[in-house]
């Protein structure tokens, strides 16, 4: 009687496997074919950081420190400076003198953007951030400021 209790439960585990099996196995693929074919990612995902820029061309980091002081990952390194008042760079009384991100270090919590007051840091759709060598993927004020031009949703691999 123990045998055949055991068969049975045996016999029914391998129908529930089965049925799990064959129902998978009629759907549609998941795997897309990347990079010909390009995942469609959420509004809200986040990606690269961007720092942004006024309309007149005017950035909006005012140098206040914010981001690098609530990084968990301690990946944010600013150096604020006072604003030349010949040729301001910032609209504020400072500017980001010296702005870097270290990609290796940074978890992508987007605690950095929640901090900003100017709302000059921004986390973009560009999810591409492979490197060939270390420096590659520390990215000082210049990488990070946004252009006015902006790439094509396809072409993210552009630097």
């Amino acid at each position: 009687m123990r045998r055949l209790q055991g068969l049975l439960m045996d016999l029914r585990a391998l129908t529930r496997g089965f049925r799990v099996t064959f129902r998978t196995m009629l759907r549609a693929p998941v795997t897309l074919r990347y990079p010909e074919q390009r995942p469609v990612l959420p509004a809200r995902s986040r990606g690269r950081h961007e720092l942004q820029l006024h309309e007149n061309g005017l950035e909006k980091c005012v140098g206040c420190e914010l981001c690098a002081l609530v990084c968990p990952a301690d990946a944010i390194y600013v150096e604020g400076a006072e604003n030349p008042k010949d040729a301001p760079i910032s609209i504020g009384e400072r500017y980001a003198k010296t702005y870097t991100i270290n990609f290796l270090r940074c978890i992508f919590c987007g605690l950095c953007v929640e901090a900003c007051p100017t709302e000059a840091l921004q986390m973009r759709g560009d999810f591409e951030l492979a490197g060939v060598d270390r420096e590659s993927l520390i990215y000082t004020k210049d990488r990070l400021l946004a252009r006015t031009v902006r790439r094509e949703a396809g072409d993210s691999w552009l630097p």
